[in-house]
């Protein structure tokens, strides 16, 4: 049971980062007007920076189970409950918990948690 809620929560963590990578390319940039052309390119990859540290630690919450180490189980829960635990609260705050990503995110967090 445990395995399956941390490789839930990797799955999770993934439609997640993809789903924020879309939403960035799709509505945010494509509608902002930021000057100069070089801040532009500069939030733009800070914001996929996230999408792709997110899509890396969802596939290793996934893997976590075929590692046979409870140490390395361990870090990667730790981790990625400081991960998304972080981006579930800021989430939350930044649209008044308005906003279904805090709630997906805090998602994650409490199913790495049963993968304890």
């Amino acid at each position: 049971m445990r395995d399956i809620a941390l490789q839930a929560a990797g799955v999770l963590a993934i439609l997640i980062a993809l789903a924020h990578g879309a939403i960035a390319e799709l509505r945010v940039f494509a509608r902002s007007h930021i000057e100069p052309r070089w801040t532009r390119r500069l939030l733009r990859m800070v914001w996929q920076a996230s999408t792709i540290d997110w899509i890396g630690l969802g596939i290793l919450l996934i893997a976590a189970p075929a590692f046979g180490s409870e140490d390395a189980r361990r870090w990667i829960i730790a981790v990625a409950v400081v991960v998304y635990g972080y981006a579930a609260v800021g989430n939350a705050v930044a649209t008044r918990g308005r906003h279904v990503g805090g709630y997906l995110m805090g998602g994650v967090v409490a199913l790495a948690l049963l993968g304890l």
